[in-house]
């Protein structure tokens, strides 16, 4: 790797970093002003634990070897035997990934899980489930079948979005839900985390690509197009829908077309970002709509832009992905000719999917029995941020 391309690692690491703040605000412009101190630090803790257990382990079990159900615990445990500058940024780039991985499932638990649950929460699905299927994606069965996951799509937000699910089922609805209203304390937060994201998403993206070449530029011009695309389709359906554009539309809908293209960024070019993040816009904001049909309280709608943000970009990237586009050899999709791609995919996520929420689902029924997973009413209805944390985040 030359010094030039490091450089863009070191940076595209750093943005991705930013990343877990800027969630921080959005999800805590999102929840009501008693909750939003605990609803950044369930992020922040995130960036704490999991870098160490990714030093310790996680980076070793998600990336060492190519074969079998998760990698080697002993190749790389502690970091040992990692000691050329591609590895070291290889790990540092990864373990941004990894923290903000767990950091999106908080958005589901809002405003009604203990922290102290949290915390062992976070550290151990991060071994447990981001580990072997990291290493699935890009070492494992699923590399080797060709499935395309440029920057995440499966491996982090179908991964996340389906987890939120399996803990929301297990915790339970916020008291009052739906019945009710509960909209965001400040929006102004809400747009700052989202703009803070859309920039990091250029390192999260352009960086996947391992290098400052062609398929980076590529990849950064995909993240920009449609992150506008999925803003602009999810305010033309709130108009049409609701009569209004929102500011949270726009917000969400650009979070929601990031989303799709992550996992498509470095496979596709052209008009494609823009059909990814319209189709995105669209079908996350009709996704949201059915935790009230189907009685799961996603608090911050992680199930409906996430995982449906994700699915629809491993599903579209089936039909999209252009290989003669990049010089490169890999699967090309349906309309180029490519036959056996989107069945790879679907074969891929469902497996994710399953793989995840089954065992969140039995990580969530332990952690309830043993520790107790959801605060008691007292402490919902004053706040987490006093009860949990002893603090306040607006002084009077």
């Amino acid at each position: 790797m030359e010094s030039g391309d490091i450089a863009w690692m070191l940076v595209s690491t750093a943005l991705v970093l930013f990343m877990v703040p800027g969630l921080a605000l959005f999800y805590g412009g999102m929840v009501r002003s008693k909750n939003v101190l605990n609803m950044i630090m369930m992020n922040l803790y995130c960036l704490g634990a999991v870098s160490v257990v990714w030093v310790l382990a996680g980076y070793s079990l998600g990336n060492a070897g190519d074969s079998g159900f998760v990698g080697s615990l002993t190749a790389h445990w502690g970091l040992h035997d990692i000691d050329t500058s591609e590895e070291i940024v290889s790990v540092a780039f990864l373990m941004t990934f990894a923290a903000i991985t767990p950091a999106l499932i908080s958005g589901a638990v809002a405003d009604r899980m203990r922290f102290a649950a949290w915390a062992v929460f976070v550290p151990v699905w991060s071994l447990l489930v981001y580990s072997p299927v990291t290493f699935w994606v890009y070492s494992g069965w699923m590399e080797k079948w060709g499935v395309l996951d440029f920057a995440g799509g499966t491996a982090i937000h179908v991964n996340a979005g389906i987890a939120a699910l399996a803990v929301v089922l297990v915790l339970g609805r916020r008291r009052g839900w739906p019945e009710e209203a509960m909209p965001p304390h400040n929006l102004v937060y809400v747009v700052l985390g989202a703009g803070i994201l859309w920039f990091g998403w250029f390192g999260f993206n352009a960086g996947s690509a391992g290098a400052a070449d062609f398929r980076a530029a590529q990849a950064f011009l995909n993240t920009f197009v449609a992150g506008a695309a999925g803003m602009l389709a999810w305010l033309a359906v709130e108009r049409l829908r609701d009569g209004h554009p929102t500011t949270l539309g726009a917000a969400s809908g650009v979070v929601a077309a990031l989303v799709a293209i992550t996992p498509a960024a470095g496979f596709v070019a052209g008009l494609a970002p823009i059909v990814f993040g319209a189709v995105a816009g669209v079908a996350c904001y009709f996704a949201i709509q059915l935790k009230t049909r189907l009685g799961y309280d996603d608090s911050l709608d992680v199930v409906g832009v996430h995982m449906v943000g994700g699915l629809v970009g491993g599903l579209l990237l089936g039909f999209f992905a252009d290989p003669s586009a990049f010089g490169a050899d890999f699967q090309a999709g349906v309309l180029f000719g490519g036959g056996e791609l989107l069945g790879d995919q679907i074969v891929s996520m469902g497996a994710v999917l399953a793989y995840s929420f089954g065992v969140t689902y039995v990580l969530a029924r332990i952690l309830d029995a043993v520790i107790g997973l959801r605060v008691d009413e007292e402490t919902e209805v004053i706040g987490l941020d006093q009860t949990e944390h002893a603090e306040s985040a607006y002084v009077e």
